[in-house]
């Protein structure tokens, strides 16, 4: 029937109608203290709900992942280290948090969702590419939990991240110790020869020409020994700078452990925001049906 009414006052119900922005525009602008105190009462609204939702505590540790070299220093590799995604791959796996669940006394619920890994650039500086410093922060409902968890995750990057640089140290350490003892080797060669020939200078029983013989061989041993050292202080200097570079550049380690602090659980300003926008747009529809339906409510009474 509805229809047929319609109709018959030449309304075809299955026209297309077109949205008419200017009058709704109008009708905003008319009754513009209704956006406007949407917007406000939003906004005070969502301060509120913030104040309201409680404190938690944050804590972040600062984690340097290193840059790995080749084994004689001479240029850098593509590893864990590397990749930028490591971190927050880590540090969202189930093994990682059930650990640092275990370490801060929580369930794994409470950290999923909590923990966010950043990395650490300059202004204007992108982060799409590898930053050996990264940031992890996790929120938990204490203090000192937040803070365990957050050493923990860290603990886990360092730990998942550096089996090439620790080996490749053992190495050097290897190398290194094995230097050492070649020069006090050699030490030793080097006295027992000038020890023969002060002995053989000094005999009375020793012909003049056996004395040159000893001391032509114990220089010759002498002159040996000296250029074996020269080679083994060579290697040696280099092993001690490569293990430098891997335990100060290369090796990856905790910066700064993590200290808790109290924070809101919701943004103020966020939440501000979000309310100041929800109450614009409530404000706004306010305007824009208030002429409809008070015309209805018009022809109602009459």
């Amino acid at each position: 029937m509805s229809d047929v009414r319609r109709r018959e006052a030449g309304v075809d119900p299955n026209a297309e109608r077109e949205v008419d922005l200017r009058s709704a525009w109008e009708r905003i602008t008319a009754r513009w203290w209704l956006p406007v105190g949407g917007l406000i009462l939003g906004a005070v609204l969502g301060v509120l709900v913030s104040v309201g939702s409680g404190d938690v505590y944050k804590a972040e540790a600062l984690v340097y992942l290193g840059q790995p070299f080749t084994p004689s220093g001479g240029g850098q590799l593509q590893s864990l280290q590397t990749n930028p995604k490591t971190v927050s791959e880590i540090v969202r796996s189930e093994a990682a948090i059930k650990t640092a669940a275990g370490a801060a006394s929580m369930r794994p619920g409470q950290l999923r969702g909590n923990v966010t890994s950043t990395a650490v650039v300059q202004p204007g500086q992108v982060a799409r590419n590898f930053t050996p410093l990264v940031q992890i922060q996790v929120r938990g409902p204490t203090k000192v939990k937040a803070e365990k968890a957050a050493n923990s995750f860290a603990n886990t990057v360092v730990t998942q991240v550096v089996p090439y640089i620790t080996r490749k140290m053992t190495l050097l350490e290897e190398q290194i110790a094995n230097d050492e003892q070649q020069l006090q080797e050699i030490a030793s060669r080097i006295d027992a020869a000038n020890e023969q020939q002060r002995l053989a200078s000094a005999s009375k029983t020793l012909s003049l020409a056996e004395k040159l013989l000893v001391s032509t061989n114990s220089n010759a041993t002498v002159n040996a020994a000296e250029q074996r050292r020269g080679t083994v202080l060579q290697d040696l200097n280099s092993a001690r700078q490569l293990h430098s570079l891997a335990e100060n550049v290369e090796l990856s380690r905790v910066v700064q452990s993590a200290v808790g602090v109290r924070t809101s659980a919701t943004s103020r300003r966020n939440a501000a925001v979000v309310g100041a926008l929800v109450g614009l747009l409530l404000g706004a529809l306010a305007a824009i049906l208030a002429d409809p339906w008070l015309r209805r409510r018009s022809t109602a009474a009459a």
